[in-house]
């Protein structure tokens, strides 16, 4: 395990706060800092057989480092601006592969055990305002604080994350600070658009309207699947996505439901298809060959905050993808259920930690399950031959405050059913977590 991210995590923590001091009626820039280390140890696992994109059944360890710089800015009333510097490192478990559900949201970001620098995103935000009333738009990570009308207009263009928008959950959307599970971070069959760190570049229009909110947005798809290089023919490639968001009071304590409707346009492989040529040459089905045309792939899925206390609150997701069509930019999961439990440590004298519990299932289409099942092998999983079961996934973690800047937090998943194969596994996995934001 490298010394560095520590030490460099060490020097972070005694860095001063950096900001303005406008008023919060509008914040004219901002400048945030956040760096994640994440370990992880894996205990062995029973495997009656193991293919070439299996879990290992051995004992392994894993870290992810990433540290980011977020600048922030306006030039004219209603205007933001953003660009996000980002270092990482890392290793994962089992070389990323071997999961459905894998468990450290920060690892795909990493691209080895050496320190590599990159610009993550790079966006402007345009609001227009049409009254009703204002809102307190908070300080945080790429949000500048301030007020704004509760019906409003706002355009995002540039280098982002499609997640940065959609599909937010007050109780589980950040690893860094939350659930570390991808399938409890957010919806695991939301194959959404983004080159292999997470990241994409396109456009999306929100509409505000006091607890209504509408927003759309195209991006940019990889060139290949879960690779690096963008494909910025956005008119022929894309992802695109459209989620209707409503607030509400619920025993007076606020809650959120929002409907997500994906569809990606790319040159995918279908499975059948790879099923097919495999029985014709009597091969094993290779997705690599058949990837020839343009295909769709389309999902929807329902997404639930709600607080029940001052200081608790729960979340509950459901997606269901076709699955027809290979994954392009997320993991091999077609259908995926989670919920989970978050409590603030106020009831304990400790308001800044944090405590959550939630459980995930994950599930493969028919198509999907029938070319693992003939040796088939994915960009994630393959096991040479497959007993299906759901892959289930439980998570706890403790975020306990190590002063106003810092949280270290101790951590425990446990996977039913790797990969969706009942003939390997169960996976236990414990993580330590520091965090620093400021």
């Amino acid at each position: 395990m490298s010394r560095f991210p520590i030490l460099v995590l060490l020097m972070l923590v005694s860095m001063p706060v950096v900001g303005n001091a406008q008023s919060i009626d509008r914040e004219g820039w901002n400048a945030k800092f956040q760096s994640t280390y994440i370990w992880q140890g894996k205990q062995p696992i029973g495997a009656q057989y193991s293919g070439p994109n299996s879990l290992s059944p051995q004992k392994e360890r894993s870290y992810s480092f990433t540290a980011t710089a977020a600048l922030g800015f306006r030039l004219w009333p209603g205007s933001e601006f953003y660009v996000n510097p980002e270092g990482v490192q890392g290793v994962p478990l089992s070389r990323l592969t071997g999961l459905g559900g894998f468990t450290n949201g920060e690892i795909a970001r990493t691209s080895g055990p050496n320190l590599t620098v990159y610009r993550a995103r790079l966006f402007m935000r345009q609001s227009w305002g049409f009254g009703g009333g204002t809102e307190n738009i908070e300080l945080d990570i790429n949000q500048l604080a301030g007020l704004a009308d509760k019906r409003r207009l706002v355009l995002t263009v540039g280098n982002l994350s499609v997640i940065d928008i959609f599909d937010d959950n007050a109780f589980s959307h950040d690893p860094r600070t939350q659930f570390m599970n991808w399938s409890i971070m957010t919806h695991g069959a939301y194959d959404f658009a983004a080159d292999a760190r997470g990241y994409s570049v396109g456009a999306a229009l929100e509409y505000f309207h006091d607890d209504w909110a509408v927003r759309a947005g195209r991006f940019a798809q990889p060139k290949e699947p879960n690779q690096l290089k963008l494909d910025y023919g956005i008119d022929k490639h894309f992802g695109d996505q459209i989620e209707v968001e409503r607030g509400y009071t619920l025993s007076g304590q606020p809650g959120k439901i929002r409907v997500l409707v994906f569809r990606n346009y790319a040159k995918m492989s279908r499975f059948n298809d790879a099923l097919a040529v495999g029985i014709a040459t009597a091969t094993t089905p290779d997705i690599n060959i058949v990837r020839l045309s343009n295909q769709v792939k389309r999902g929807i899925g329902i997404n639930i905050e709600q607080a029940f206390s001052n200081d608790a609150g729960l979340f509950a997701r459901a997606l269901w993808a076709d699955g027809k069509t290979e994954t392009y930019a997320f993991t091999e999961i077609d259908q995926s259920i989670s919920g989970g439990v978050v409590v603030r440590g106020t009831r304990w004298g400790r308001g800044k930690d944090s405590l959550g519990v939630a459980y995930a299932s994950n599930g493969l289409s028919t198509e999907h399950r029938n070319y693992l099942a003939a040796g088939g092998i994915g960009y994630f999983i393959g096991d040479g031959k497959l007993n299906y079961r759901r892959e289930s996934i439980v998570e706890t973690y403790y975020s306990l405050s190590m002063g106003k800047y810092a949280w270290l937090s101790l951590g425990w998943q446990h996977i039913k059913h790797p990969a969706y194969n009942a003939d390997r596994g169960a996976v236990t996995v414990t993580t330590l977590r520091l965090h620093t934001e400021f």
